[in-house]
């Protein structure tokens, strides 16, 4: 190395010493003939002095971001001038010697003191300029926890005896609920390969091979919509393992965020993490993944409501959220939550206020109620005088989840949830099939609605489902998991289908013949007639737990070059057109039958 110390780890104890340092200038304060450069390296910052010489002369030609060597004395800064919020604080350097190893054009944005991961600079332009970005402490900071998070990551899976394989890149197009990106092959004009949306198959064929203990840490792809919190190539932690059952993915799970938290956070989890079903998940809390660090569950007011006359509470559904302290809304307050559930595409919702005084009349939207129900509502909520209910009616699972959100943004109105604190818990049994969404319609052979795997169609049902998911698949539930730490899923997996006849049933209801069943998974249902153990594991979104850990909600700021959120690279330009040779070379427009 041409340095002898990186320039964050200097303390008082290295007072005295000579030391070779390189770096960055951060900021360069002339004060009358005296020069104070704030230095910066990847470990940190230190207070340089250049006060006579050659060095002080060239000190004052120094600019932003050019990078120098130099050579100096460690030493104690004068009494009042040690600077407690630095780590390296209580010393400067005092520079005898300087050279510049290159300059500098002025940045596109400062880079001294803002060191924030929202800087107030527009991402495309930081994502242009991310060698840049990176130099700030707060994205940096982003991407060492995310190194940090992979060490951890393998120091667990090694102690447990996992292998770390890797699957292939270029493989064939299956369908695994999102677009695959296709790659041409130029040695078979008319062939493609697909990049993996995830090693799902893989990685039971693994299983099948008797490795038995697998994980990577995978890149994975998907040709998904823009979406503001997602992109085209992702990472993500993936696990399997072979003859066991939901009770070793959790153990596992568990034991990896506990090492996750302590060692990034420095906070105890305590385990086990509780466990809600899907179906009480959505009651509860009208989510698949509920944030558990404020209570406000939602209320069912389905019965209390059955037989009125009044057309609003007419529905599959009726459902509140009790506000603590609401009765103090404004008609301003209230308005604002009507254009709230509209923006989301519900009519609207209902409204109650419960007055704190004794006696006084209710107010609301819902007053033409029938008397005796108005009279005896607030009690069925479990409203306080001075609380507010909000209700919505419809659908029974899209008036749960309007509810779900409108419980989310209650608490951070009235500001209770608990910051700082972790909530983890398991959502387990989700159903097993959902119907075909309407912009995409299919029927069964039988003429009913099509289906289409929840989870994914390798997923096995639980016990009691086994011998019936087929012919009821409306009510299925699947051996299925989800990690839920503060209201965001930060993975999910199943107990896998290791049996061909089950795996061929799943096919026949997601409308998948036999015919396409072969040519799309021939290879693995094959696989399946050579005894396949009992498999399963679990995925994490490498990206968002990342994110989490270094306290930001944007998945790319713990990607090093990220893609913005249109797909393309600000960086490279990517994606690019091709030559009119390139796309001749690569035979993307012959057909496999010529």
């Amino acid at each position: 190395m041409i340095r002898t110390h990186d320039a964050g780890s200097l303390r008082i104890a290295d007072a005295g010493s000579e030391v070779v340092l390189t770096g960055w200038v951060s900021r360069r304060r002339d004060h009358g003939g005296v020069v104070f450069v704030d230095l910066r390296d990847g470990s940190g910052l230190v207070q340089v002095v250049f006060r006579e010489g050659p060095a002080a002369e060239g000190a004052k030609e120094l600019r932003s971001e050019w990078c120098v060597k130099l050579t100096g004395e460690v030493r104690e800064r004068p009494a009042g001038n040690t600077n407690p919020d630095l780590a390296t604080g209580e010393i400067e350097v005092v520079v005898s010697a300087l050279e510049v190893l290159s300059e500098s054009e002025t940045p596109p944005f400062p880079i001294h003191g803002s060191d924030d991961i929202d800087s107030g600079v527009d991402e495309v332009t930081r994502w242009r300029y991310r060698y840049l970005d990176l130099r700030r402490t707060g994205p940096a900071h982003a991407i060492r926890t995310r190194a940090r998070i992979a060490s951890v990551i393998r120091r667990v899976m090694e102690r447990h005896g996992f292998l770390d394989i890797e699957t292939p890149y270029l493989t064939r197009s299956t369908p695994e609920g999102a677009r695959d990106f296709l790659v041409p092959v130029r040695l078979q004009p008319g062939h493609w390969y697909a990049l993996p949306q995830s090693p799902q198959l893989f990685k039971q064929l693994l299983m099948v091979s008797g490795l038995e203990r697998y994980y990577q840490i995978a890149r994975c792809f998907r040709d998904e919509d823009f979406r503001a919190d997602r992109t085209p190539e992702f990472t993500q932690l993936d696990i399997e393992m072979s003859f066991l059952d939901e009770e070793d993915v959790f153990a596992l799970t568990e034991e990896l965020f506990v090492e996750l938290w302590r060692e990034i956070l420095g906070v105890e989890l305590p385990t086990p993490f509780p466990r809600l079903t899907y179906a009480e998940s959505m009651r509860r809390y009208g989510s698949d993944k509920p944030d558990l660090r404020f209570e406000l569950e939602l209320v069912d007011l389905t019965a209390h409501m059955a037989g009125t006359e009044f057309r609003v509470f007419q529905a599959e559904h009726v459902g509140a959220v009790v506000v603590p302290g609401g009765a103090d809304y404004t008609r301003k307050d209230l308005d604002g939550w009507q254009e709230w559930a509209k923006s989301r595409g519900a009519k609207g919702i209902a409204w109650l206020l419960v007055p704190a005084e004794a006696g006084a009349e209710l107010r609301g939207s819902i007053t033409k109620l029938e008397p005796d129900r108005l009279a005896s509502l607030s009690a069925a909520a479990g409203a306080k005088p001075g609380d507010a209910i909000l209700f919505a009616a419809g659908p029974r699972r899209t008036t749960l989840e309007l509810l779900g959100a409108l419980r989310n943004a209650v608490a951070r109105q009235r500001g209770l949830v608990r910051e700082g604190e972790w909530q983890f818990l398991w959502v387990v049994e989700a159903p097993m099939f959902e119907p075909v969404s309407s912009d995409n319609p299919s029927v069964t052979d039988a003429g009913g609605p099509g289906w289409t795997a929840v989870h994914h169609p390798f997923t096995a049902p639980t016990a009691e489902w086994e011998q019936t998911f087929h012919t009821d698949p409306e009510h299925a539930l699947a051996r299925a998991y989800d990690v839920v730490g503060n209201g965001m899923e930060l993975g999910g997996g199943s107990i896998r289908i290791h049996r061909r006849e089950m795996q061929q049933r799943v096919f026949d209801v997601i409308g998948l013949s036999r015919e396409e069943a072969e040519s799309k998974f021939g290879f693995l249902l094959e696989a399946f007639t050579f005894g396949p153990p009992p498999h399963g594991g679990i995925a994490f979104g490498l990206d968002r737990l990342a994110a989490t850990l270094a306290g930001t909600d944007a998945i790319r700021e713990v990607m090093a070059f990220p893609k913005a959120s249109s797909g393309g690279d600000p960086l490279t330009g990517a994606p690019t057109p091709i030559t009119d040779r390139q796309r001749s070379e690569a035979g993307i427009d012959v057909r496999p039958d010529g």
